[in-house]
């Protein structure tokens, strides 16, 4: 596997880069997890994604893509109620918030979010556009959209 950085910006894998915008249809919540994987595999230690949509829109699925594929010990769950959970035993430390109940970028930060970014962990982040002034710069944004039947998922790095 490699993470070299092609010309146009995005990551290359050993299965197919992702570019820094682009888009991917998933049917079902095995697609999802596919896609969490392939970013999994793509994205460096100490990563940011900011998952974006609706609820049932694919976003735990993803993160349960996402740390299976590193490897993580227990199987992701959403951290709706506990906000934050670990998961360790993979290539990289998964932390996986859910900013959903929260009411202010305080309570964020009063979850040690500042500790988290400087710790190396790979952060994902549920609802991550209610506090869009706490995602540093550089973190994928990723929105998940349902349109009747169709799932889609759409992302960018940000600059």
């Amino acid at each position: 596997m490699t993470n070299a950085k092609p010309p146009h910006g995005g990551l290359v894998t050993n299965e197919m880069p992702i570019p820094v915008r682009g888009e991917a249809a998933c049917p079902t919540p095995e697609a999802t997890q596919a896609l969490g994987a392939r970013f999994a595999h793509a994205v460096d230690s100490g990563a940011v994604l900011s998952l974006e949509g609706p609820l049932g829109a694919g976003k735990t699925q993803f993160v349960k893509g996402f740390a299976a594929a590193l490897g993580c010990a227990a199987e992701a769950s959403s951290p709706t109620f506990t906000l934050v959970h670990e998961y360790a035993g993979g290539r990289t430390p998964v932390i996986h918030f859910d900013w959903y109940r929260l009411d202010g970028a305080e309570e964020v930060a009063g979850l040690g979010w500042e500790d988290y970014l400087a710790g190396g962990e790979t952060l994902l982040v549920e609802w991550g556009d209610r506090f869009p002034e706490v995602i540093p710069s550089g973190a994928w944004r990723l929105r998940f959209e349902i349109n009747g039947d169709a799932r889609m998922v759409r992302w960018e790095r940000t600059a």
